[in-house]
């Protein structure tokens, strides 16, 4: 039978795991960076460009004049981060802009042959492992998790802009 907390003593809530269940915790995100960290180094390995920019080049060719903005967000990084990956997409000639007819300011995206053959060669999921898997949660387990890694954040007291950051390029 348990005792219920009294003021005395800390609620469960607060009390601070003990050293073998963070160790377990811990050997459970080694797997998963682990995995990550797999996934991208075999897509690097077998196309010659990193994670991220074989993501942008799936999306750019799933949406065939995406704006830069919209990348960002269908990728779900800064648009720096995204103008910088377009960037190197364009210098190795497996995507091109077009100024936009709307807005001249605006450049729209297109794939080229070059980055179709690319992604053909590419293992996937092309977003990565990580999200892939988190898709397949339920909402209810997301929620959970979101909940929880909030909390781990918190004591890490880390920087939340660094989630802006695509994992392929940690």
């Amino acid at each position: 039978m348990s005792v219920p907390p009294t003021l005395d003593s800390p609620c469960p809530a607060t009390q601070s795991a003990s050293p073998e269940q963070a160790a377990q915790v811990l050997r459970q995100f080694r797997v998963v960076f682990n995995a990550v960290r797999t996934h991208f180094q075999q897509v690097e390995k077998r196309v010659g460009i990193g994670g991220a920019q074989v993501w942008a080049l799936n999306v750019i060719r799933q949406q065939p004049g995406v704006g830069v903005n919209e990348l960002a967000r269908a990728m779900d990084i800064h648009q720096s981060t995204a103008s910088n990956l377009i960037r190197q997409l364009v210098k190795r000639e497996l995507v091109r802009t077009e100024k936009s007819s709307v807005d001249r300011r605006g450049v729209q995206l297109f794939i080229e042959a070059a980055g179709e053959q690319l992604l053909q060669g590419a293992p996937g999921p092309y977003e990565g492992v990580l999200p892939e898997a988190l898709q397949q949660l339920s909402p209810a387990t997301l929620d959970q998790l979101q909940q929880n890694l909030a909390q781990v954040i918190q004591a890490l007291q880390a920087d939340e802009q660094a989630g802006g950051i695509p994992l392929a390029e940690l």
